[in-house]
């Protein structure tokens, strides 16, 4: 099933005025499932900082 938001995220991506990326949202909703899907389909190399499980 494909998401709006990957449609949102591809056009910010074509953007040459694009500014960074903040997503935003209630919990549990799949803001970290959207972005590392749409790391791995768009871009060659991703990587993934979680600072909640940093002390």
């Amino acid at each position: 099933m494909e998401r709006e938001i990957m449609k949102e995220l591809l056009k910010w991506k074509k953007s040459k005025y694009r500014k960074p990326l903040i997503l935003k949202g209630v919990r549990q909703v799949g803001k970290t499932w959207i972005l590392k899907e749409f790391g791995k389909r768009y871009y060659e190399n991703i990587s993934y900082f979680n600072f909640d499980e940093n002390e």
